[in-house]
């Protein structure tokens, strides 16, 4: 039986190089018929379901768990729990079967990234990355060729540096964190701090991926957060 996630709206996903990683697990897991309109292997541009969201995750997270040329218990424990804390035991249990094939498997991020591309907007793009930091974050150590794919992947998927170096930012702190995160230099004035976080706030807010669904706008949030903490962070040094 498809967990709830990945019954909520199966589309895009299935296509292209995407569909074809997982199409052993769809024979597997469908009964016959049961998401035909919404899990044909179109390429017509419709919106990103909980479903789309979660495979195309699972594709990147493999790639990057994958980025130091071996993948260990441990690191498979530590997705388990982000996965059963981010999305429920059951669905959990189904996107770990998931997973496990596709870090058997070799693709080329590229081919994935053009067809992510085709359908998810900005926003959703950003909350993969950031999704993808937070895995990688779980054992408590991000290593530095783990960035590295995570940022190739981020040009594949045409994010801009100063965002990736945002999301890093939140993840990853040093003495300019607070300022990265908010996408502006130590250097910038008051009202330039006050503008950026106007617009970070706006483009990061909660609201821009409800269509995915709590679980998805749960992890939003921890965003949205990490944007108040270090405009809130800023203020207080500099007496705002």
């Amino acid at each position: 039986m498809l967990g709830r996630i990945f019954g909520a709206g199966l589309g895009w996903a299935f296509a292209g190089p995407i569909g074809g990683l997982i199409g052993w697990w769809l024979g597997g897991q469908l009964d016959g018929g049961q998401v035909t309109s919404q899990s044909g292997f179109s390429t017509i541009k419709q919106q990103t379901k909980p479903g789309d969201f979660a495979i195309a995750l699972l594709v990147l997270v493999a790639a990057v768990m994958k980025a130091d040329g071996k993948v260990v218990k441990s690191e498979l424990d530590y997705v388990k729990q982000f996965l059963i804390k981010s999305f429920g035991r059951e669905n959990a249990t189904e996107m770990l079967i998931l997973l496990k094939n596709l870090l058997e498997q070799n693709y080329y991020i590229y081919e994935v990234a053009q067809q992510i591309n085709r359908h998810m907007n900005s926003a959703e793009k950003l909350q993969l990355l950031h999704v993808m930091f937070g895995v990688s974050q779980a054992d408590g150590h991000i290593d530095q060729i783990e960035i590295d794919v995570i940022r190739e992947i981020a040009q594949h998927l045409k994010i801009k540096s100063a965002d990736v170096d945002a999301i890093q930012a939140i993840f990853i702190k040093d003495n300019k964190s607070f300022y990265k995160i908010l996408e502006i230099d130590p250097s910038a004035s008051d009202q330039e701090v006050k503008k950026a976080y106007r617009s970070m706030a706006t483009r990061f807010h909660p609201d821009k991926v409800e269509h995915l669904g709590p679980d998805f706008q749960k992890m939003a949030d921890e965003k949205f957060k990490a944007i108040n903490e270090a405009y809130q962070q800023i203020k207080s040094e500099r007496g705002i």
